[in-house]
């Protein structure tokens, strides 16, 4: 039995403030980590390059204790040499040739010091050790040891890692083995920062683009129309078709072509295979179910046009996704910015002739996996506060009795509300979406270090879990929706909302679900249609950038942060939708539309919607 009574907007405390307290204690954890990884941690040297002496090339350096050639102005210096290009070796990760940041490399065969003191003459570019006078070159009986070993070859800068790539046939053969050893070498982490932070521009550009258009869909469905919903279907399945089919082309393109070999090449040529997979079979199941509920068209307009209607009395909450947006833009701005630091991490220590090492810290890892639910949970919770917001801005309207003096600034009201008494269920509704996802994640972790052991059986058991996961962690989202505005209607806790809710959707159910279900379907659509066209403009910025990149994994990102932000903008109709549904079935449970209890809904709205649930 119901241990309560409903009291629309009467009743209003603080909720879950335990989980409250437990947040900021966890956001306390990510600040030291912040810290540590300020301290700790040069992301430049993952793409910009250091020479033997711990300096950064191509920005100013601090000095490190016990090296005194450290310490420098790279600013104009923003290349890599090694002083002996043509006989490199690996050890433990490191090239045993000395380098030097160097602002050009030579482009003509030096075979002699007097060639080495000319080019830096000329050209200003010092090839010699840096506490070796350009004068001195010829005249140092030390110089042959504090110079490039001769002859020094023709070499043109290298892009993405600004080295001085050799050119002769021979030291090439011999550098590019190196190289190519040292990228597979790095651990996946590292490959990918760098791949991160090589396509940094390219990230930034497509977020803008998916931005744009979730701005415009919103727009959209504000002033939805039959012709507008067949012509976005329409877009959609050319998306689709269109993304999968340059997939496996791109696919087929990387597999046949013969110079493959960086592990990264072979890391962006499994992750197109999977994308390829997925985006087939999404195209499929997405296909299948617009032709079965295709004749259900025109309810959705009528369902969007009375969502329409709400909005239109309400018109700021069309502007809450893009706060909402900016907000998750600086948050992952942040969350990237620690990240890269963190992975980077390391304390610089002397050997040898004042040459500096950096040495990895313990405990790196533990603070990633830290530092990424963080990023789950900071993002969910922030996702929670505008359906709060949105829901507790429909909740006034709906339950205001005069329908023509609609109550002042309700989303500020609504927004006052959340941060007085409700961010503790935020937080609680948030944190049990990351605890869904993070066995998914470990999943995942565990399936790539298994996957050459695991059998078919094993690998059947995954993605039967993976699929688990991923239905629960849905059902939750779509739950958690209804017990916000269950909060924000009656001022209760998470757990008491969710009992309150769970006895009206039990009642209501079949009608809600008849009701909803497709709308959400159509708005599912919408997200699709932003998430592949974005991929599909990554897809033709990431292939010209081919080379020591794992650029797959950014483009994941991107479809990560599409998704993430058209989710935030369409959920402005499925919140308001979902949100409308339930006080109007509060409203048809408490009161009986007599003179003594009259329904708070509008009676335009209330024969709409009598006439959807037949």
């Amino acid at each position: 039995s119901e241990l309560r009574e409903w009291r629309p907007v009467i009743y209003r405390k603080c909720t879950d403030t335990l989980w409250l307290l437990l947040f900021l204690i966890f956001w306390a954890g990510l600040m030291f980590i912040t810290g540590y990884a300020v301290m700790a941690g040069a992301a430049e040297r993952l793409v910009l390059g250091y020479d033997s002496f711990g300096n950064i090339c191509g920005r100013k350096n601090t000095p490190v204790k016990g090296a005194p050639l450290s310490g420098q102005d790279m600013t104009n210096k923003k290349y890599v040499f090694f002083l002996n290009s043509c006989s490199l070796e690996m050890q433990s990760l490191k090239i045993s040739s000395l380098s030097l940041c160097v602002s050009s490399c030579p482009q003509e065969q030096l075979n002699s010091l007097e060639d080495l003191q000319s080019f830096a003459r000329n050209n200003g570019s010092c090839l010699c050790i840096y506490n070796l006078n350009v004068s001195s070159y010829t005249q140092n009986p030390k110089a042959a040891e504090l110079c490039p070993t001769l002859p020094v070859p023709p070499s043109k800068t290298f892009t993405l890692f600004n080295r001085c790539v050799p050119q002769n046939p021979e030291c090439y053969s011999k550098y590019a083995p190196v190289l190519i050893s040292m990228v597979n070498e790095m651990d996946v982490f590292h490959r990918i920062l760098s791949g991160i932070l090589a396509g940094r521009d390219t990230v930034i550009g497509l977020s803008v683009l998916a931005l744009a258009f979730s701005f415009v869909l919103v727009l959209a469905f504000r002033f939805i129309r039959t012709l507008l919903v067949h012509t976005l279907i329409a877009l959609v399945v050319f998306g689709l078709l269109f993304v999968s089919g340059v997939l496996w082309w791109l696919y087929y393109d990387y597999r046949s072509d013969p110079s493959t070999e960086l592990e990264t090449e072979k890391e962006n040529v499994k992750f197109l295979l999977g994308y390829a997979i997925f985006s087939t079979i999404v195209t499929v199941v997405l296909l299948s179910l617009i032709l079965v509920l295709r004749k259900r068209l025109q309810f959705t307009v009528q369902l969007f046009r009375i969502v329409g209607k709400i909005i239109g009395r309400i018109p700021f909450l069309l502007f809450q996704p893009l706060w909402t947006f900016l907000i998750l833009i600086v948050f992952w701005v942040f969350w990237v910015a620690v990240l890269l630091s963190l992975g980077t991490a390391g304390t610089a220590q002397t050997t040898s002739g004042g040459q500096v090492e950096y040495r990895a810290l313990s405990g790196i890892s533990y603070m990633a996996w830290y530092h990424f639910v963080g990023l789950i949970w900071t993002s969910e919770f922030i996702l929670a506060c505008q359906q709060m917001t949105i829901a507790g801005a429909v909740v006034t309207c709906y339950f205001n009795r005069n329908k023509n003096s609609p109550p002042p600034h309700p989303v500020l009201s609504s927004i006052s509300v959340l941060f007085c008494y409700h961010l503790g269920t935020a937080v609680k509704g948030s944190f049990l979406i990351t605890i869904l996802r993070i066995p998914r994640i470990v999943l995942l972790y565990l399936y790539n270090i298994l996957k050459q052991k695991e059998s078919a059986c094993a690998k059947c058991l995954f993605k039967c879990c993976f699929c688990w996961f991923w239905c629960q962690e849905s059902c939750l989202r779509y739950f958690n929706q209804h017990v916000y505005t269950t909060t924000v209607i009656n001022g209760t806790n998470f757990c008491t909302s969710a009992k309150d809710a769970v006895f009206i959707l039990a009642k209501n159910s079949a009608k809600l679900a008849s009701i909803s279900c497709f709308g959400d379907f159509i708005l599912f659509l919408g997200k699709v249609f932003v998430v592949c066209f974005t991929v599909f403009g990554g897809l033709m910025a990431f292939n010209y950038h081919r080379e020591l990149q794992a650029w797959v994994v950014p483009l994941l990102l991107v479809a990560f942060f599409a998704y993430l932000m058209s989710h935030s903008f369409l959920s402005v109709f499925e919140v308001t939708a979902d949100a409308m549904f339930l006080c109007f079935a509060v409203d048809m449970k408490t009161n009986d539309g007599s003179a003594e209890k009259p329904y708070f809904v509008d009676q335009e709205l209330l024969v709409n919607l009598s006439d959807n649930r037949k």
